[in-house]
């Protein structure tokens, strides 16, 4: 029973993805995950609240925020915000830290860090008292009557956090790419790390993260993802690559511009072959993705999420529509 899910970066201003999440909505999506990078996309929080208005079924996430830009007081404030509003359909996606981060010459966190500080997130949740780090003062969220549940995903793609994220996620939204081995090879990691937490695959929800475009050329499909691409080959990752694709991920590790982050016409995203773009992304026909969707549903993962990628000033909606007439003909 594989769920639909979109990661939507607000590229566009916030009315264009707000009707964005009531066509995903309406084709009957589970998730819709904002792209959080303050220096190069929009706002997501405030894109989320508006987009909240007016829907009535799907979970609004991150794809995902960081505990750095975003001090936990604020993430869990923001969070206890949209839940109330929205009747708890919410899912904080976390992970150490990427290009809302390296555009200021900042560090990602430390997995310890990343993990006190999803501790803390919970203790907030349930109107408990926390220690700020730097400060050693205590605060709360003084204004919950309750405790609320506000599951909370991380972005894992390296072994380390993919452990980490099975020990002691709700969820992990796993960018290792689309190829079947890559993907077993992560849930595999999770997996390991959630039996140290005396738990299964089944006591989390696996969100596959994928960069997509869905087009009746396939050249055309692949080059719109290649800046996505880049980023996904050059983090560490759970199965090893061809040799000979090492190198051309050195060369994109080497140019990668944190301004230029999921831009299709990025200057890094010309160092991407076309055997990478296979092994990380959903790109080509209908009928090639439809046969990708095949492969994944059945290695175990609950939920594909896309995120569509078109030309500048292009609308997502086509990529939208048309991964969801690919995915409706099958139960759910």
């Amino acid at each position: 029973m594989l769920s639909m899910g979109v990661g939507l970066f607000p590229t566009e201003p916030t009315a264009a993805m707000c009707s964005y999440v009531r066509l995903c909505e309406d084709l009957g999506y589970d998730n819709v995950w904002f792209g959080d990078s303050q220096n190069i996309w929009r706002e997501s929080s405030t894109v989320m609240g508006a987009a909240a208005v007016g829907t009535e079924r799907i979970i609004f996430g991150t794809g995902v925020t960081n505990a750095v830009t975003r001090h936990p007081s604020l993430l869990a404030s923001t969070w206890a915000t949209l839940g109330e509003f929205t009747g708890g359909r919410v899912a904080l996606g976390i992970g150490t830290g990427d290009s809302s981060l390296r555009t200021m010459g900042l560090k990602p966190l430390k997995l310890a860090e990343l993990e006190r500080a999803i501790a803390d997130l919970r203790a907030l949740f349930r109107g408990e008292k926390v220690a700020e780090p730097t400060s050693g003062a205590e605060y709360h969220l003084n204004y919950l009557s309750a405790a609320m549940d506000i599951p909370i995903y991380i972005a894992a793609s390296a072994p380390k956090i993919l452990q980490m994220s099975g020990r002691i996620a709700d969820g992990v939204i796993v960018l290792v790419g689309t190829a079947p081995h890559f993907i077993e090879a992560a849930l595999q990691t999770i997996e390991r790390g959630a039996a140290e937490s005396n738990r299964s695959l089944e006591d989390l929800h696996i969100v596959l993260w994928t960069p997509t475009a869905i087009a009746e050329d396939s050249t055309e499909a692949r080059d719109l993802v290649r800046a996505h691409v880049s980023r996904v080959a050059i983090r560490p990752l759970p199965a090893k690559v061809d040799p000979a694709l090492e190198r051309a991920i050195d060369r994109i590790r080497d140019q990668y511009n944190y301004y230029e982050h999921m831009n299709p016409e990025a200057a890094h995203a010309d160092l991407v072959p076309d055997e990478l773009v296979d092994l990380f992304a959903l790109a080509g026909t209908r009928d090639e993705c439809a046969q990708r969707i095949k492969e994944i549903e059945s290695l175990g993962v609950d939920q594909v999420s896309i995120v569509p990628f078109v030309r500048p000033g292009q609308s997502r909606e086509g990529t939208i529509r048309a991964f969801a007439e690919i995915v409706g003909g099958r139960p759910r």
